[in-house]
């Protein structure tokens, strides 16, 4: 799942191009840096209003003035040591660090013609992250929604609202894969902050930088953050095992939201550290979860373990029989199945999983912030079949004209059903074949002893496990608050809570309203 999003301001996106030599920062006030480059270029490379961004950082130092080739002086709210030695030379060893070069770009064209859209009633999509990204967490805002928000109150005295649109993705770099778009509560810029607004320098900085504090929290409340992918996953596992039920797409993401949240809030109320109780059940949940992964079963399958054994326990022979055949049955509907969208869609689908894994590592390569760089595999593939599509549709048309000896009504006849066939057949395998492994591989894993005595103690490990989370949900629960006892969460609140470190209106309610709370999350 993904809050990823792609910039919309020139300036920002993620790529930049390299500078040569390195630099060392000396803070002179807090948010002007002096930097000190060896064998740099600066007055070459760099110009007032460009920026420069340095290894592992998101976020990009705005030039105020360049100096000399090896002096500048920059804007920034990064924090840096007293004294950080930046490098390229050879001779200097590991303390040595490049920096990209983001030139600036006049945005002034665009931004009016945002303003007018806004004026006019329109509405305006952007990515205020500012690069496209496959982490678990956003990436600093850019200040570009802020300064339109406060320049539309200005110019046309509109109080534009910023509504924060959550893109949760499920098999993202997928084919066919499923996304959940929630609309949280609207953010609106303070009129009486307008006046500091306009006085500019410091005063500006402070009221956008608030402003993106609450867009930011806006943005959080519709989407699942986590510290790291292993948190993302350890929450999603923890989610299936405690529900009592199952839940719609909605509820399921609510639910997920709230271990989220609560495991922020778990971390923080420990210092940073994880509670004894708490480390060792997460431990089992890796544990399980591993095993889950080695047996290729799902969560959802384990429940039928028992049940399968149970109606089969008194004859072996039958089981085993039974086993041997699903794997056939299987099979056989796997291969009746794909035989006819394997012409039309497996070869572009082979091409276009080779071509995007191409790009994902070219993207990887050249990033600063992405982790695996899947982000980008989705746009690829669809980028590469709206050519591969119709050119390999065209190629079996002149193979079908110079190949056979079918008249040309049949030919053209031929080619303009390849749509639809194609069509029909991804919906086959969504329906039912994409996922066939999924089926196939517990039954195959069967046939090894070790394997089935394996399978035969999960249904066991996972009751115990729900029994001892829902426990631990039980005891801390109270003091996750809201998370714990309301039915609908104002999730803008509960991140502002979290962001400051405190609880508001963190009572507990009366046992009454207590008692439904629980119910409703169990």
């Amino acid at each position: 799942e993904d809050g990823g999003s792609k910039g919309a301001e020139g300036e920002t996106k993620d790529g930049g191009r390299d500078g040569a030599g390195g630099g060392g920062d000396e803070e002179s006030q807090p948010a002007l840096l002096q930097v000190v480059g060896e064998n740099t270029k600066f007055a070459t490379e760099l110009g007032r209003g460009d920026k420069i961004r340095l290894p592992g950082e998101a976020a990009a130092l705005k030039v105020v003035e360049v100096e000399s080739d090896s002096l500048l002086r920059v804007e920034s709210n990064l924090d840096f040591p007293g004294e950080l030695i930046l490098d390229v030379n050879e001779s200097s060893g590991d303390a040595g660090k490049s920096f990209d070069v983001l030139k600036h770009i006049d945005q002034k064209i665009v931004y009016g013609k945002v303003l007018d859209e806004l004026a006019s009633g329109g509405t305006i999509g952007i990515f205020p992250e500012g690069g496209s990204h496959d982490r678990t967490d956003l990436l600093p805002l850019k200040v570009g929604v802020a300064l339109i928000a406060y320049s539309a109150l200005e110019k046309d005295g509109a109080a534009v609202p910023i509504v924060p649109v959550g893109l949760n993705y499920f098999r993202a770099h997928r084919f066919r894969g499923r996304a959940i778009v929630e609309f949280g509560r609207p953010t609106y810029v303070d009129p009486e902050t307008l006046e500091d607004y306009r006085a500019g320098g410091a005063s500006r900085r402070r009221v956008c930088n608030s402003l993106l504090e609450r867009i930011e929290d806006s943005m959080r409340s519709v989407i699942v953050s986590t510290p790291d992918y292993d948190a993302l996953q350890l929450i999603h596992v923890a989610r299936r095992l405690y529900q009592r039920k199952e839940y719609s797409a909605s509820e399921k993401q609510d639910m997920t939201r709230r271990f989220a949240e609560g495991y922020k809030r778990l971390m923080v109320q420990s210092g940073g550290k994880l509670p004894p109780e708490w480390a060792i059940l997460q431990d089992r949940i890796v544990k399980y979860s591993n095993e889950l992964h080695e047996l290729g079963i799902r969560d959802y399958q384990v429940m039928e373990l028992d049940k399968e054994r149970n109606e089969y326990e008194a004859d072996r022979a039958m089981r085993e029989n039974r086993v041997l055949y699903h794997i056939a049955h299987l099979m056989v509907v796997l291969v009746l199945a794909a035989v006819p969208a394997a012409a039309l869609n497996l070869p572009v689908g082979l091409l276009a999983r080779l071509y995007s894994d191409r790009r994902r590592r070219k993207a990887l390569a050249a990033s600063k912030v992405k982790i695996k760089g899947r982000d980008v595999v989705m746009s690829e593939k669809v980028l590469f079949c709206i050519v591969a599509v119709p050119t390999l549709w065209l190629t079996y048309g002149l193979a079908l004209a110079l190949l056979t000896d079918l008249d040309r009504q049949a030919v053209l006849l031929a080619v303009s059903c390849m749509p639809a066939f194609s069509y029909i057949g991804v919906v086959a395998a969504e329906a039912g074949v994409a996922d066939w492994k999924k089926d196939l591989r517990p039954y195959v894993m069967r046939l090894f002893p070790s394997a089935r005595r394996r399978m035969a103690a999960l249904p066991a490990v996972r009751r115990e496990l729900q029994r001892d989370l829902r426990a631990f949900v039980a005891e801390i629960g109270p003091t996750m608050a809201d998370l714990y006892y309301e039915k609908e969460v104002d999730w803008k609140g509960v991140i502002e809570d979290t962001r400051k470190g405190t609880t508001a209106g963190a009572m507990p309610p009366s046992p009454t309203s207590a008692d439904e709370g629980t119910k409703k999350d169990q």
